[in-house]
């Protein structure tokens, strides 16, 4: 798997999850459960990268939200995987703030200021990032490198939807999703190599 691959993977489906959404809003409970199994593996690693064990609870609130709140979204597919991730990262935040853990403050703004020339990032660090393993090592990411890797490569956000989600810039978040992905592949220990330019990565279509 190369950079930028889960993303287009995700996107695959996102004609099928706008469609059942489409339906779900109309009132279809089966259409609700189609969108659930699209969307909720990538949204519960997003979440295990930022709660660990917790995830699954911090999921449940999130669809209880989206469920409550399905009327009011307007957009396709990929808005609603956004739209999912928002509300979950949200929920998230309040979990968190709730054991008193305070999320580290986030280097996003000094990234647009300083955005790297071309490193070097091992394919078998996205491979990996599907494991418990990996997700552990996603957690002991700076916030802004880890959130950035979570949306972009487990969620499947491009660049654009990961920075709506994140308050941020698309560039900011490109750049802290290339400098955690170079981070893990370090951390792995993998062999694989590619050469790849962290302005490329999450480019919207």
């Amino acid at each position: 798997m190369g950079q930028g691959r889960e993303p287009r993977r995700a996107q695959a489906y996102d004609g099928e999850l706008g469609a059942a959404v489409a339906r779900a809003q109309e009132g279809d409970e089966a259409a609700f459960a189609v969108a659930y199994r699209i969307v909720q593996p990538g949204l519960l690693g997003y979440l295990r990268g930022i709660v660990g064990d917790d995830a699954e609870d911090v999921a449940s609130d999130a669809w209880l939200e989206i469920a409550r709140d399905l009327g009011r979204f307007q957009g396709d597919g990929a808005g609603f995987r956004g739209w999912t991730a928002t509300i979950a990262r949200h929920r998230a935040l309040d979990h968190l703030r709730r054991l008193k853990v305070r999320p580290r403050a986030s280097a996003l703004e000094q990234d647009v200021l300083d955005l790297p020339g071309r490193h070097t990032t091992h394919d078998e660090a996205l491979e990996a990032l599907s494991t418990e393993q990996a997700l552990a090592l996603v957690r002991t990411l700076p916030q802004d490198q880890a959130e950035a890797v979570l949306l972009r490569v487990v969620v499947g956000l491009d660049g654009p939807a990961a920075a709506r989600v994140l308050g941020k810039r698309p560039g900011a978040v490109r750049t802290a999703a290339h400098r955690g992905l170079k981070r893990l592949a370090d951390r792995l220990g993998a062999a694989g190599v590619t050469h790849d330019d962290p302005r490329t990565l999450g480019e919207s279509k």
